[in-house]
């Protein structure tokens, strides 16, 4: 079972940031999840669309300038960092799951894996992609690059648009994963992903029924990682 720093290490760190994020690779994490949107053209590292949970800023992403928000406190003294920082951060050192929270992601992040795959050295199964909007997945369809399908209920329909988008896993609520869910999602040759596990007896209930892997805040927590995954 894979061990997704959820957001870094975001029970250690600010979430996020360069900082939660190298606290993810240093406790052995086997994949690190971060949210991406888009202000001025630049790909930015960021949850929500507001900035008053997780800055000293506030209101609107969209109606401030990249420079404004780049000069804010994310936690720590840390600034939001862009995408690109943060593939440079992990640098292969863990797979990346780069969730897309604003619309009109899809383009420009593709646009960035490919120049990252093309010419850095990185591959596909170096990154997962993954968000609740399908409109951004559908255009990822076919790009070679592994694609995960976010549901915040229970996934009874989920194999229609996982062979429509040409998904690779299905990522889950930690409420709705079962023994059946389990073994209905490796039926259709899918990994499943549960969010987020944090509790010690949580972690071993997800490892018992077999879940592929789990994202949590505390990547310290779980037993037994693997090393040096790639995901295939």
């Amino acid at each position: 079972m894979l061990c997704i720093g959820h957001r870094g290490a975001a029970g250690h760190e600010p979430e996020n940031t360069l900082r939660s994020v190298r606290r993810a690779l240093e406790m052995g994490a086997d994949g690190v999840e971060i949210d991406v949107q888009l202000v001025g053209g630049e790909l930015i590292v960021i949850h929500d669309s507001r900035l008053n949970r997780t800055t000293n800023g506030s209101g609107p992403l969209h109606r401030h300038s990249l420079a404004k928000i780049r000069q804010l406190d994310a936690g720590k003294g840390e600034q939001i960092p862009l995408l690109s920082e943060v593939l440079d951060a992990v640098d292969r050192k863990a797979f990346v799951n780069i969730e897309l929270k604003g619309r009109r992601t899809a383009g420009p992040v593709l646009a960035l894996l490919r120049d990252y795959t093309d010419r850095r050295g990185w591959q596909p199964s170096d990154f997962l992609i993954s968000s609740f909007h399908r409109p951004e997945l559908r255009q990822l369809r076919g790009s070679g690059f592994p694609i995960g399908i976010l549901f915040g209920r229970s996934p009874r329909l989920f194999r229609p648009l996982a062979r429509a988008l040409g998904a690779w896993s299905i990522h889950v609520p930690l409420g709705h994963a079962t023994p059946g869910l389990v073994s209905r999602v490796h039926a259709e040759s899918l990994k499943l992903f549960v969010f987020t596990v944090n509790a010690p007896a949580d972690i071993e209930r997800m490892e018992r029924i077999g879940v592929d892997g789990i994202f949590s805040d505390f990547p310290d927590r779980q037993k037994n990682r693997t090393t040096a995954p790639v995901l295939g």
